[in-house]
C-alpha cells in the first residue's frame, strides 16, 4: 500500500482515553456487564438544552447552530456518558420549503415556545390499500407526497402525464420541448426554486451536525444512536392511516393491515442496516408509539404489533445492530414478550413500568434505561431526583445492566438542579 493510500484510509478520530471510557461504560450497561460506575445518558432532549440557556423554541428549530451549541454545553455541564444525537429537534427551514403538513412547529403555525407537534390524519385512506400495495414507490409520489408536502404536488401531476414511449424522446428535435414543457410551467418553476433553496438549507446543515459530531466526539463524549426507525404497525398508524384509522383496520380490514406491516418489515431493516453502516455506530434508535397498553388489547398486540417488532428486533440483530427499544407509555402488560428475544443483545429505554416486575422477568434478559419520572424532573427537588435514581441502582445495578435516564429522555421543562442530581447520584450510589 502506498503512503499516499495510508494517509487517506487515516482515522479522521482518534478516540481520547475519556472517550473510550465512557464509550465502554455504556457498551458494559449493555451487555450486562459491570462498568466502573453506572452510565448517565439522556436518549432524547428536545428542548432542554436551548430552554436552560434562554432560546426560543422557535430559534431552536431555525438555527440549528444554536441548538447544537446548546446541546454541547448541557452534555458538558452534565457530564453525560453520551451526547445528544442531532435531528431530535428537526430544522424548520426544510419542513418550511416542502409545505410539511404532519408536523406543526413554533415559528410556523405554533407560537414561538410551544414544542412542535405531530399532525394525525388518515394520509392513506382505507380503500387505498390495494393501490398502494400493488405500487408502494407510485403511490407515495402520486398520492401521498403531495398529501404530506404540498410543494410536491407538481411532481404528482408531472409522474401522472401520458407521455410516448421515451425511446421516441431520446433526441435533440423531441427531448428539449418535452423538458421545457415540463419545468416551464409556473407551479414547476417554483418547486424547483423551492428545491435548490432546500439543497443549501440542507447542505448547511449537514455541515454544522457534522462539525458538531467531531466536536463532541472530540471532547470525550461518544453517541449512542446510529439510525432510528418505527416498528412496522407505527409506520402505518402514524404516518399513513392516523390512529383512528388503524384501530379501524384492526376489525374492518386486517388482512390488508398485516399485508402492510409485512411489507414494511424488510424495508425497516434493510433500511436501518445501510443507516447505521453510514454512521458507524451499529445502534437502532425505536420509539414505539402504539403498542403500549391503553392503545390495543393485549390480543391485537399479539396479532399485528409484536410480530412486526420482533422481526424488526431479530433482523437487526443478526445483522450485528444492537437495538434500543424505546417503550412510550405502559408496557409492563407487554413485558413477557420480551423474555422471547436472545439476551443481551437489545437495550429497553422505559417511560412507565412496574420495575420490580421487569428485574423478575428481564433483569438477566436486557439493559434498563430511563425511567426517572418526568413529574420528578419538573417539579421535584434534586434529593428527590437522587433517591429515585438510588432506586433504581439498588433494583437493577446489581448485574451492571442500568443506565439512567428520565422517563421520556430530558424533559423540556426540568430544572437544571434535578438534571445534575442524575449525574450526581450515578456517582454517588452507582460505583462499582
Amino acid at each position: 500500500m502506498s503512503e499516499s493510500t495510508q494517509k487517506a484510509q487515516a482515522p479522521a478520530f482518534e478516540p481520547s482515553p475519556a472517550f473510550l471510557a465512557r464509550q465502554k461504560r455504556i457498551e458494559d450497561a449493555f451487555n450486562l456487564r459491570r462498568p466502573d460506575r453506572v452510565p448517565v445518558a439522556p436518549a432524547v432532549v428536545h428542548y432542554y438544552s436551548t430552554r436552560s440557556r434562554g432560546i426560543s423554541n422557535k430559534d431552536a428549530q431555525y438555527h440549528l447552530d444554536k441548538t447544537l451549541e446548546a446541546s454541547k454545553e448541557a452534555t458538558i455541564k452534565h457530564d453525560w456518558d453520551a451526547a445528544p444525537v442531532f435531528g431530535l429537534v428537526s430544522p424548520a427551514g426544510p419542513w418550511e420549503l416542502l409545505g410539511i403538513q404532519q408536523f406543526k412547529w413554533p415559528g410556523g403555525a405554533l407560537p414561538d415556545d410551544r414544542p412542535f407537534q405531530f399532525v394525525e390524519r388518515e394520509y392513506m385512506l382505507q380503500d387505498e390499500y390495494d393501490e398502494m400495495l400493488a405500487d408502494p414507490n407510485g403511490f407515495a409520489v402520486k398520492k401521498l407526497w403531495p398529501r404530506i408536502a404540498t410543494t410536491l404536488a407538481p411532481i404528482s401531476d408531472m409522474v401522472q402525464m401520458e407521455l410516448p414511449p421515451l425511446i421516441f424522446l431520446a433526441n435533440s428535435y423531441t427531448l428539449p420541448p418535452l423538458i421545457g414543457g415540463i419545468v416551464s410551467p409556473p407551479p414547476m418553476v417554483e418547486l424547483l426554486e423551492k428545491m435548490l433553496e432546500l439543497a443549501r438549507e440542507t447542505e448547511k446543515n449537514s455541515k454544522i451536525a457534522a462539525g458538531y459530531t467531531m466536536e463532541m466526539m472530540k471532547l470525550g463524549y461518544p453517541f449512542i444512536v446510529g439510525a432510528a426507525t418505527f416498528p412496522a404497525f407505527d409506520w402505518i398508524s402514524d404516518t399513513l392511516r392516523g390512529l383512528r384509522g388503524s384501530s379501524l383496520d384492526m376489525y374492518q380490514v386486517p388482512d390488508k393491515l398485516l399485508a402492510t406491516i409485512n411489507m414494511f418489515i424488510p424495508l425497516t431493516i434493510s433500511t436501518m442496516v445501510m443507516a447505521t453502516e453510514q454512521s458507524g455506530i451499529k445502534r437502532v434508535f425505536i420509539p414505539m408509539h402504539r403498542g403500549s397498553a391503553g392503545f390495543m388489547s393485549d390480543q391485537q398486540f399479539a396479532k399485528f404489533y409484536w410480530p412486526g417488532l420482533k422481526a424488526l428486533i431479530l433482523g437487526l440483530i443478526d445483522a450485528g445492530v444492537t437495538p434500543l427499544v424505546y417503550t412510550e407509555g405502559d408496557y409492563t402488560p407487554r413485558l413477557e414478550y420480551f423474555k422471547e428475544l436472545p439476551p443481551k443483545k437489545f437495550v429497553l429505554h422505559f417511560e412507565h413500568v412496574d420495575r420490580k416486575k421487569v428485574k423478575k422477568l428481564l433483569g438477566n434478559i436486557a439493559c434498563f434505561w430511563g425511567n426517572v419520572p418526568s413529574p420528578l424532573m419538573c417539579a421535584g427537588t434534586p434529593q428527590q431526583v437522587k433517591d429515585d435514581v438510588k432506586e433504581l441502582i439498588d433494583t437493577f445495578g446489581d448485574n451492571g445492566g442500568l443506565i439512567i435516564d428520565s422517563t421520556m429522555g430530558i424533559p423540556d421543562e426540568s430544572k437544571p438542579e434535578n438534571v445534575q442530581a442524575l449525574t450526581d447520584a450515578a456517582r454517588e450510589y452507582g460505583v462499582y
